[in-house]
């Protein structure tokens, strides 16, 4: 940025303070000269000015020094937290499905930095690790949105290192709980496919590309086949030896059976009953189902304590929601 003096020619008398700004400096956005005017960091014959201040020519506009943003902070918000395990280098919690792990990096304080899981730890704990930044503080690793269950929090920075270094190592056993679409065949199975951001719809993740893709290994076992007035699905346990972003979703999807409710992969937004005839257009709409999240809960976790060594086996049970939708999936009304 062009600091120092600029005199305003006669030429340009009429435009406002920002916007000539702005034809002035090169590389410098409306934004950050606002920023700039609103840090007092803009003088006009040796006073602050305001953005709309017209010119009339001739003034001598000063710029004092740098742009500087306000600093992103979380929030401290009292939430309740379904604490699972907790100590002074560590805690586990129960995450619901619909709650965030953390904002953006671009979040402000405003409503898209509320609600999150780390709104809720700041107002709970003194105390947080501050290896992830002040927008992710006590966060080692991550839960998608719409999937409910365990996460290990480090209440300090040498537990979050060598929490960070079990994961990378994968010495942390997580064990998933799932229900999907379909028959799956084997009672147990493995999924050893790579991982990558899809190339046209970046929000999701896929198995079918070579580019940008990373090593993903799940281990599934069947729990229970249901065949329902719904049509065939399958509960089943999944291991993850690796933390791949949406790894169970995109893996189970790619093997034709997607998560019951993960529409992004998949899975029918509602599920109509099972109907022997052809249905015709003056027929009322089927029964059916629906459910508003992923079927899928982060159900147990095992690991060595980060700075005791004891073993830790922590469980989480199947939330009210999942446990209703296998009941209405099960039943014969």
């Amino acid at each position: 940025m062009n600091l120092g003096t600029h005199t305003v020619p006669a030429e340009d008398a009429g435009q406002r303070l920002d916007a000539w700004l702005v034809s002035q400096l090169e590389n410098v956005s409306r934004a950050r000269v606002q920023l700039l005017i609103s840090g007092s960091k803009v003088l006009v014959d040796g006073v602050p000015a305001r953005a709309s201040r017209k010119l009339h020519g001739g003034e001598v506009v000063e710029i004092t020094g740098e742009a500087t943003p306000p600093p992103l902070r979380a929030i401290p918000e009292a939430i309740p937290l379904d604490i699972i395990y907790e100590d002074g280098d560590l805690s586990v919690i129960n995450k619901p499905a619909g709650m965030m792990v953390h904002a953006g990096s671009g979040a402000t304080d405003d409503a898209r930095n509320l609600g999150t899981l780390v709104n809720a730890l700041l107002s709970h704990y003194q105390h947080l690790s501050s290896t992830g930044g002040p927008m992710r503080p006590g966060i080692v690793h991550r839960l998608d949105k719409q999937t409910s269950g365990l996460i290990i929090v480090a209440r300090n920075d040498a537990a979050h290192l060598k929490l960070s270094e079990m994961f990378s190592r994968r010495q942390m056993r997580k064990t998933y709980t799932a229900l999907v679409h379909g028959n799956l065949k084997q009672d147990y199975g493995t999924i050893n496919t790579a991982i990558a951001r899809d190339a046209i719809r970046r929000t999701r993740m896929t198995t079918k590309r070579d580019t940008g893709a990373r090593a993903a290994l799940s281990h599934y076992t069947v729990l229970e086949r249901i065949a329902s007035r719904f049509g065939k699905f399958t509960l089943v346990s999944v291991r993850i030896e690796t933390g791949r972003t949406h790894q169970i979703r995109v893996h189970l999807s790619s093997i034709g059976h997607p998560v019951a409710g993960d529409t992004l992969y998949g899975a029918p937004t509602r599920i109509p009953v099972l109907t022997a005839a052809r249905r015709k257009k003056s027929d009322p709409e089927p029964e059916s189902i629906a459910l508003d999240r992923n079927f899928l809960h982060a159900a147990e976790l095992e690991f060595a304590h980060p700075c005791t060594g004891a073993a830790l086996s922590l469980k989480a049970p199947l939330p009210e929601e999942l446990r209703a939708f296998l009941a209405k999936l099960k039943s014969d009304e």
